[in-house]
């Protein structure tokens, strides 16, 4: 059996308005990866994802990367907890 991870994602750098959110939504979609992830009011964005470690180090290496328009400084990475069924975006913090 394959052991699920899940871990909170604290991303920093241009995000907003340069569509992360529907990019992280697009790779958690082809990685299997369930969870969320909103824009925060600080101009970060928050993620918690959810699956295989192979696909968490994808999902995570994504999510540094970013799409094409943003820049990405930071991606912070912690223990993060939850039972997911799907991946959603939620509204902004």
């Amino acid at each position: 059996m394959t052991d699920i991870l899940t871990r909170q994602l604290r991303i920093r750098g241009h995000l907003q308005g340069v569509g992360y959110r529907n990019y992280m939504a697009y790779k958690a979609g082809v990685l299997g990866i369930r969870g969320w992830v909103r824009n925060r009011s600080d101009g970060s964005v928050e993620a918690v994802v959810q699956g295989t470690a192979e696909a968490i180090a994808e999902i995570i290496a994504s999510a540094k990367r970013g799409p094409r328009a943003a820049r990405v400084d930071a991606v912070e990475v912690d223990e993060g907890v939850g039972e997911f069924s799907s991946f959603s975006q939620r509204k902004s913090e």
